[in-house]
């Protein structure tokens, strides 16, 4: 058994700046955001106006199945320094649900640009790691080994009509209570995405399980949206 662990939260890398920078107009246009308008703020610089950082909680049965590793996310945040919106840009469905959760009750103080406050973008690390004597003895591959436990989520009431160029394909986040955490559109019209988004946000779904347990997963689904 893991006896220890550790949760930090890290701006994100210099390399990987440059790389999220790329995606940051995409993500604009998933949360219906005005990209040209929006301050995208560096991680190292937003994570010294950070005044309130909630940490997440280790999920027991990430520990339990030697689940570690970085959740990025993007968020955005407002005028008065509070996260308005956070999305998952990539990290294991255990961690993703804990850091959003906590991230969501962070504070900022202010960005001013000149005399006024604006709002502005950021991407984040938050990192899980175990840590204990029996550490080495962690699975080779211990993602891959849950992966194959885990029943998938099921869509409780599904989209009408079937995939046509109107169509967006996302990858939600499905809780343990069976809600949208989060999305992400995988393929589809830009400028359809934040449709898809408001529609999937409505859904309601049959929770993944490990075992008896509930647990939060990704699905892959299919969102119709009006030409």
């Amino acid at each position: 058994m893991v006896s220890r662990f550790l949760v930090s939260v890290q701006p994100a890398s210099s390399l990987a700046w440059m790389a999220v920078c790329l995606i940051a107009s995409v993500l604009a246009a998933q949360t219906g955001s005005p990209a040209p308008d929006a301050v995208l703020l560096d991680s190292k610089s937003a994570s010294r106006m950070l005044v309130n950082e909630v940490k997440p909680e280790y999920p027991a049965l990430a520990k339990l199945n030697y689940i570690q590793g970085a959740v990025r996310m993007q968020l955005r945040v407002t005028r008065e320094g509070r996260v308005v919106e956070a999305h998952v840009v990539r990290g294991h469905p255990f961690l993703a649900e804990a850091a959003l959760q906590a991230v969501r009750r962070w504070m900022y103080r202010p960005l001013k640009r000149g005399p006024q406050a604006t709002e502005f973008s950021t991407f984040v690390d938050v990192r899980f790691a175990l840590h204990g004597k029996k550490i080495d003895q962690m699975p080779p591959q211990p993602e891959r080994d849950l992966d194959r436990q885990v029943r998938p989520p099921v869509l409780l009431r599904k989209p009408a009509g079937s995939w046509s160029p109107g169509s967006v394909r996302m990858r939600v986040l499905v809780g343990a209570k069976g809600q949208t955490l989060d999305s992400e559109p995988l393929a589809g019209a830009p400028s359809h995405f934040a449709a898809a988004r408001h529609q999937v946000e409505q859904w309601t779904f049959r929770p993944a399980r490990w075992g008896n347990h509930p647990v939060p997963w990704y699905l892959d689904v299919d969102v119709s949206v009006p030409d």
